[in-house]
């Protein structure tokens, strides 16, 4: 995949994720040059960006860190480490911290 198609890509998943986490009570979520924080009422932080070098979208939360791979046959970005899927990852991580279920709808590629 080339640079401009990641950034396609990776900017709509970025924007998929900011649009719902941004309406969730109890959370703040900034999008910015590729970078997006979320965070909580007690200052925990969770970041997920845009990697254009490694072609990667890159989430650190819950003192873990996953670098997930766009997958062209099924639309997503798939973690190579373990298999994680971007969306769900982020639904179960921010649904765990809130302590309530988060669904996200995926963007249309």
């Amino acid at each position: 995949m080339d640079e401009r198609e990641f950034d396609k890509l990776a900017d709509a998943a970025l924007r998929a994720l900011m649009d719902t986490l941004s309406e969730l009570d109890d959370v703040e979520a900034d999008l910015q040059l590729g970078v997006l924080g979320v965070e909580f009422p007690d200052g925990t932080k969770y970041v997920i960006n845009s990697h254009r070098a490694a072609r990667q979208v890159w989430m650190a939360a819950e003192r873990s860190a996953w670098h997930f791979d766009y997958t062209p046959e099924s639309r997503t970005w798939v973690a190579p480490k373990n298999g994680d899927e971007l969306f769900s990852t982020v639904e179960a991580v921010v649904g765990r911290k809130l302590g309530r279920a988060v669904s996200i709808p995926r963007p249309v590629a």
